[in-house]
């Protein structure tokens, strides 16, 4: 059975620093997979944030965290991050992450929430 827990959201001032944790069990992170960040904020669609394949490559990022959020990976605590800096009002949201094919990983697929196989629940990000 596949879990993704994510954990780290919390309500912050803009301008603020948040660090995300998404920890996976009954799946381990291989050099095969691509492991992303999702948010949804009310009333919107859920959007990509981050991307990249645990096998190593560049990371792929949304227009608007470019140059802000980072993605990495733990493979020995099987734990993916979400590093979220110079948070702004805009940032509010539920955020993800979500696991799936390698394939996933390319600028024109990353971002589409229907190609992932197993998601989490969610951990809120408020910036006030």
């Amino acid at each position: 059975h596949v879990q993704l827990v994510e954990s780290g959201g919390d309500s912050v001032q803009a301008g603020g620093s948040l660090r995300l944790s998404c920890v996976a069990s009954g799946y381990t992170f291989s050099s095969s997979d691509c492991m992303g960040w999702f948010r949804q904020a009310p009333g919107k669609e859920r959007e990509g944030v981050a991307a990249f394949k645990t096998g190593g490559g560049p990371a792929l990022y949304g227009d608007s965290v470019k140059g802000r959020f980072t993605i990495s990976q733990d493979n020995a605590k099987n734990t993916l991050y979400l590093q979220m800096n110079s948070l702004e009002p805009e940032d509010t949201a539920m955020y993800y992450c979500a696991a799936g094919p390698v394939w996933v990983c390319t600028d024109k697929n990353w971002s589409d929430r229907g190609l992932y196989s197993y998601w989490g629940q969610g951990t809120q990000v408020t910036v006030s």
